[in-house]
């Protein structure tokens, strides 16, 4: 293992590559982290829903607040790891790299849910949904001369994910440039989306199980594995650390809004909690795993402290479960990042770190199961989520026009040579000029190819899915009364 060549700070666009100066190392990570935090994605976190869409109350988390939790917690994690290789004294050639592998975790935990778009993940289901019904009648793809490339290529479009948008956006939208070493660390799956799903009995079957990038960001990719040593299918290491920052953070948070929102009491939850736990581990339920506690004394030691809370008793409770909870969740996940340290180096371990089948394991897979069946089937997050189904779908009706236009009339347009149609000229004014000037700098070299129709009009269609996916749930919701005034 040599995690000097993991940790680099060689850049796509990058004049220095001053790989082995450890100063340099520690200003260019400290160069991501100002691109980080200052980019416009970041931003746009503040107004996008966590688990209620357009929430008025702001104890409610936004993918900001949660992704500054996750920040935390990563940087939690990395801490603990290297006090535990400093206490058995074994450093797996890391203990040179502290102070950088904690920046590349904290800023990869921050931008994790970058790509993700208005209404979460029922964002993401509602324009899979769309595209899968509609682009069928799109003839540029029935016309095109390679039939295999054009079925893969729609293959993609209608598997909309946040993982591999977050990419698109570091890469081509906003070009953040940043260090590869940075980007990495949010790979968390290696399915480029023109493959299909392997079947679950397959080797990598975990880490392919979702897309992790598209075929527009695929020589980033492939360019970014070979700066990196990382073979093809295989992880970056720190995005475990990133993986498991984002377990820990969102299974109890989801939970706490929930009951903030008023969906169930602290009561109520906490026998859910134990049961739950129960029966996912058994026998072993009793253990007393945390620092000499069982699950269900840790979750009743919460809630006598939330019965003599006079004012706030639900931050009461919640704050005695995390006190008990996330310091061993972190210990574990520090434990299982040291115990398979060879495997994460090569970005082969086919899991993430806390799903182990452990007691751990079972308290994440609790809270996560609690969640569903109390917050997320409630009927006023399914009914938040319905309305985020139609205005996602709406919008997209709404802008088909621009993917109905010929190839040439859309260039024209693009151009600036023709307007278009009444409608598809006022539709094309509305999308953003960063995504159009993002769409025009691919498009243009491939003119000369003869594959050009069927990759303009993949361009078009991921055009559309940059601008209606890059919305804030505000946005979305004005754009869809504008163009849907009834």
């Amino acid at each position: 293992m040599d995690f000097a060549k993991k940790i680099s700070a060689v850049r796509p666009y990058s004049r220095n590559q001053k790989n082995s100066d450890r100063f340099y190392l520690a200003e260019q990570f400290e160069s991501d982290r100002g691109r980080i935090i200052q980019s416009a994605a970041i931003r746009r976190l503040q107004q996008k829903t966590q688990v209620f869409p357009l929430e008025n109350n702001s104890a409610v988390r936004s993918r900001l607040t949660h992704s500054l939790e996750v920040q935390q917690t990563g940087r939690h994690i990395v801490r603990t790891i290297f006090k535990k290789l400093q206490d058995e004294k074994q450093d797996y050639g890391l203990k040179d790299y502290e102070r950088e592998i904690e920046s590349l975790v904290e800023m990869s935990c921050l931008m994790h849910d970058i790509g993700n778009p208005p209404f979460g993940h029922f964002g993401e289901a509602a324009i899979n949904e769309w595209f899968s019904h509609h682009l069928d009648k799109h003839v540029l793809f029935a016309q095109a001369d390679n039939k295999m490339l054009a079925l893969q290529l729609k293959h993609e479009l209608k598997n909309f994910e946040g993982n591999a948008q977050a990419f698109r956006i570091i890469f081509n939208l906003l070009k953040l440039n940043l260090t590869y070493s940075q980007a990495a660390s949010i790979l968390k799956y290696t399915r480029c989306g023109l493959e299909q799903r392997p079947e679950k009995e397959k080797p990598l079957s975990y880490l392919k199980k979702k897309v992790g990038f598209y075929y527009s960001e695929l020589p980033n990719i492939e360019q970014m594995n070979e700066h990196l040593d990382i073979k093809s299918g295989h992880r970056y290491p720190l995005a475990y650390l990133m993986e498991a920052a984002d377990d820990i953070s969102y299974c109890l948070a989801d939970i706490e809004d929930g009951v903030e929102k008023g969906l169930m009491d602290c009561d109520k939850l906490a026998d859910s909690l134990k049961s739950t736990f129960n029966s996912l581990a058994g026998e072993d339920s009793e253990t007393a795993f945390l620092k000499k506690k069982s699950f269900a004394q840790a979750v009743d030691y919460a809630l006598s402290r939330s019965h003599k809370e006079p004012i706030n008793k639900s931050h009461e409770f919640f704050v005695w479960l995390r006190v008990q909870l996330i310091h061993p969740l972190v210990d574990h996940a520090a434990d299982s990042f040291i115990n398979n340290i060879e495997a994460v180096y090569e970005g082969s371990l086919n899991r993430a770190l806390l799903e182990d089948n452990s007691l751990y394991h079972h308290m994440i897979a609790t809270f996560k199961s609690v969640a569903i069946k109390h917050i997320f089937s409630t009927s006023e997050v399914e009914t938040k989520e319905l309305q985020g189904f139609r205005v996602i779908s709406g919008l997209l009706k709404a802008f088909e026009p621009l993917l109905l236009c010929s190839t040439e009339t859309f260039q024209d347009m693009v151009q600036g040579k023709k307007r278009g149609g009444l409608i598809e000229a006022r539709l094309f004014k509305r999308l953003a000029n960063k995504h159009l000037k993002a769409y025009l700098q691919v498009v243009e070299p491939l003119k000369s190819g003869r594959d050009f129709i069927l990759l303009e009009f993949y361009y078009r269609c991921r055009l559309i899915q940059d601008h209606v996916s890059g919305m804030t749930d505000q946005y979305a919701l004005e754009e869809y009364r504008n163009l849907h005034p009834n």
